[in-house]
């Protein structure tokens, strides 16, 4: 049965080899110039090549954005840009700015997809964008599955639409909050995400700080059947400047919901499972949005807490060896935690760390946040010995 593309975010290298091999059949990344996410690591044209060639040998493909609204001074570079990503072999790139995909068009042979940020929300505008040669329309945000479908019919060419991870409250991202609170210009990569910010209102009688300006979270895990129905190409999963741990763990929720759902064994049942999956990262309160109708005040977050999420990130196993299961941390670690691994697929592993060993081979108690740290398999159970490189480790919360 056809199946739509798993599209997940990679902020760097590591979140773009978590994302292959969790379930991704592509991901999106982002060069050191061009795009919308400056403060994310983003890629070198080394990373870049590398990761291209990584992606390729797992069968995934790499998009590169190129979605930034560019002045004249920025257009510097581009052409020859443009013509080493296409040289490395990457898949596509995004677009929003008529002037980019000019540049695109004219020094390259790229498949181009039009940015979220650039509108389209209807099947008029999605054929001129056709006439300019882009392949893929990434529609906005406030356009419904069924309405994404209706697109695709009517244009012929691919649409993708967005299925998890923060929404924004300005028309299809185009927002210039942060150019006025921080000197830094959203649609040039600078966003910092003020629009999340707690705020202070003065009319406000208990005189509390609320979010008033900022959405709910967007999951559209219940509306998989309806992206199989109106044969939407590419499902994707926002977040660039998220964890390996949230990459890791929607990836394979989704790709556990996409497999099933065309293997006929989506059920009710297993929805509600893998949506616990889902609330375990954090997250804020979660709606469907625009999926189904058009997203109103429900669709607000107006909590002061920042997420919620039922586990803690705490590492990812860089190495194993016929002895010892090698983690990098995120947070400390000491014998006696309870801690559960992730693998890419089957069931969650649960077990309490009974010995911790440093690189050098001296036995700890504790190792802190940010080191690399031992466990012995002498010391894990049998099903531990099926722990492979990038397998994501959490901690449960206390009973």
């Amino acid at each position: 049965m056809w199946k739509p593309e798993l599209l997940a975010p990679a902020k760097n290298l590591e979140r773009l080899k978590v994302a292959v091999t969790y379930g991704a059949d592509a991901v999106y990344v982002g060069g050191q110039k061009y795009g919308l996410r400056a403060r994310a690591d983003n890629f070198s044209d080394y990373d870049l090549e590398y990761g291209v060639n990584f992606a390729h040998q797992n069968n995934a493909k790499v998009y590169l954005t190129l979605n930034a609204f560019l002045h004249d001074d920025d257009f510097e570079g581009l052409a020859e840009y443009c013509q080493f990503l296409e040289s490395i072999g990457v898949d596509g790139v995004i677009v929003s700015d008529l002037g980019v995909l000019r540049v695109v068009k004219n020094s390259s042979n790229l498949d181009i997809h039009l940015s979220t940020q650039a509108s389209c929300l209807n099947s008029y505008a999605g054929q001129m964008w056709k006439e300019f040669a882009v392949k893929r329309l990434i529609v906005g945000r406030e356009v419904s599955v069924a309405e994404g479908g209706l697109i695709r019919r009517q244009t012929g060419i691919d649409v993708e639409m967005f299925i998890h991870g923060a929404m924004c409250m300005a028309f299809s991202g185009n927002c210039t909050i942060s150019n006025f609170t921080a000197g830094r210009d959203s649609n040039r990569g600078g966003c910092i995400q003020s629009c999340r910010f707690p705020y202070q209102l003065e009319a406000k009688t208990d005189d509390r700080p609320v979010t008033f300006m900022s959405s709910k979270d967007l999951w559209g895990i219940h509306q998989v059947g309806a992206f199989f129905e109106h044969q939407i190409c590419s499902l994707k999963i926002e977040g660039r400047m998220k964890s390996s741990f949230y990459v890791a763990m929607t990836c394979r929720s989704y790709r556990q919901a996409i497999d099933a759902y065309a293997e006929g064994r989506l059920t009710p049942e297993l929805v509600n499972q893998i949506s616990g999956e889902l609330e375990s990262v954090p997250h804020r309160d979660y709606s469907s949005a625009s999926l189904e109708i058009p997203a109103g005040n429900d669709s607000v977050y107006k909590q002061l807490e920042s997420s919620r999420g039922t586990h803690e990130y705490l590492g990812i196993v860089m190495e194993t060896t016929p002895e010892n299961i090698v983690l990098q941390l995120v947070e400390s670690v000491e014998v006696g935690d309870e801690i559960e691994i992730i693998p890419m697929y089957g069931e969650i592993v649960r077990w309490r760390v009974s010995q911790l060993i440093s690189v050098v081979g001296d036995r700890l108690e504790k190792m802190r946040a940010g080191n690399v740290v031992c466990i012995p398999r002498t010391a894990a159970p049998d099903i531990l010995n099926n722990v492979t490189k990038l397998n994501i480790v959490r901690v449960p919360p206390v009973n």
